[in-house]
This record gives structure tokens, C-alpha cells and sequence, in this order.
């Protein structure tokens, strides 16, 4: 039998970079990818890396230091002073949890390993409906930056940008991974706690309305007061 070819997956430990883990491994050995950008929630979200590498075996796995990011500022994900939206504020325009440029160094440093370690495919968990609002999100942003890994890698050197939850709702997202059983209840998502989940931040009520529209019951923790949302 012939050796699957190897993708990169940018795996920050959510929900969906989960999700797009189990759609990779359908074709693909994997090699996973996690980034410490100085967000708040950096040590949980590695922790939930840890156990997704450890439920998926990946070929590869590598851990970046991308703290220049949170020095840069200009993101309530890695700025403490800046607040992060909570309850019924909907952002307009480009939310303040945008954090400038992320995808673009994500995404460039996931094609240089992937170069280095031959492999054919770069995925990532980008979804414009629950982004409406971030630059990096956008089907043309990742048409572009295909091109941009066309010019500026090596001749022989074919890597694809596979987003394929950029349509999904969250709903969507939710039963794709239960089909594929991908292990939700190892992902965390809360911009702002590490323990249990706010419940209140635009990440939590995107997962929470998820789980309610598809029926299920969200599988980690909540604040007390944040349980109530979850039938909501």
C-alpha cells in the first residue's frame, strides 16, 4: 500500500483546527503545528494541542514561539489592557480580537516546514462565516497567498492551502467532526479563560449556538453561569 503524502495542519487547539485535522488525515499523514503567539489563552490552548496530538498521532509536531506578536500588540487575544467583547456586543467591522497579520506569518511559517519536510499540503481552519469581519479569513486572502507560496518557494516544490470549513457554519463544523469523530471534547475555544470557559466571549457563544443548533450539548467546561446558554 502506498505511503499517504504528508500535509502541515496550523493546529491552535479549537474546535475547528480540529475538525480540519480529521478532514487531513482522510488523504494525508499529518504533521502538526502550533503557535504561542502570547494569547491569553496560550498555555490551554497548547494543553489541548498536546491531547489532540496524542488522540491523532501525528508523523511531525512542532511548537513556535511567535511572542513578537503580543509585543506588536494591537489585539484584545494578546493585549491584557484590551478588552475582549463579551454578551451581546457584535463587533462591526474588524473586531478588536483580529490579531494583524496572524494568518500571513501562520501560514508562512506552516509552508516552510512544510517544504522542509516535503510535504504536499498546508491546512487550516479558517472560516469567513464566523470571520466575517477578519482580512486573513477571506477565500481571496488564501487564493493570494497561494500564489505567494508558488513564487517563493523552490521549483519542485508543489504545497496546496486546503480551508475546508471557510464555508461551514459552526453548526456545520460541529456534525463534520462528529462524522469524522474527531475528539471535541479535547479542543478549548474561550478567549479568555483557561479553567472553565466564559461562556461570553464572541469564541464561546459561537461554539455555544453551534452545539445548541445541531442539538448536542457542548462537552467542556463552563462557568455556572454560562451553563444556562448551552439549551439556550
Amino acid at each position: 500500500m502506498s505511503r499517504k503524502p504528508l500535509a502541515v495542519v496550523l493546529l491552535s487547539g479549537g474546535l475547528d483546527s480540529c475538525v480540519t485535522a480529521g478532514v487531513a488525515r482522510q488523504d494525508y499523514g499529518l504533521a502538526f503545528l502550533h503557535a504561542d503567539y502570547g494569547q491569553r489563552t496560550s498555555r490551554r490552548e497548547l494543553q489541548a494541542f498536546r491531547a489532540l496530538a496524542a488522540y491523532f498521532k501525528p508523523v511531525y509536531t512542532l511548537e513556535v514561539n511567535l511572542h513578537f506578536l503580543a509585543d506588536l500588540g494591537g489585539s484584545s487575544l494578546t493585549d491584557p489592557t484590551c478588552p475582549i467583547p463579551i454578551e451581546a456586543e457584535e463587533p462591526t467591522g474588524i473586531p478588536t480580537t483580529y490579531v494583524p497579520f496572524r494568518n500571513s506569518l501562520l501560514l508562512a511559517t506552516a509552508t516552510a516546514w512544510a517544504e522542509v519536510l516535503g510535504a504536499e499540503a498546508v491546512f487550516v481552519g479558517a472560516n469567513i462565516l464566523d470571520n466575517p469581519g477578519y482580512p486573513d479569513c477571506r477565500p481571496e486572502y488564501f487564493a493570494a497567498f497561494q500564489k505567494v507560496i508558488e513564487l517563493g518557494t523552490r521549483p519542485e516544490t508543489h504545497i496546496r492551502i486546503h480551508t475546508p470549513l471557510i464555508h461551514l457554519d459552526k453548526a456545520g463544523i460541529i456534525r463534520l467532526g462528529l462524522k469524522l469523530k474527531a475528539p471535541l471534547e479535547l479542543t478549548w475555544s474561550c478567549y479568555q479563560n483557561e479553567t472553565a470557559a466564559c461562556g461570553r466571549c464572541s469564541s464561546c457563544r459561537l461554539r455555544l449556538r453551534g452545539f445548541a443548533a445541531a442539538g448536542l450539548s457542548d462537552p467542556i467546561p463552563y462557568e455556572e453561569a454560562a451553563r444556562p446558554a448551552q439549551s439556550s
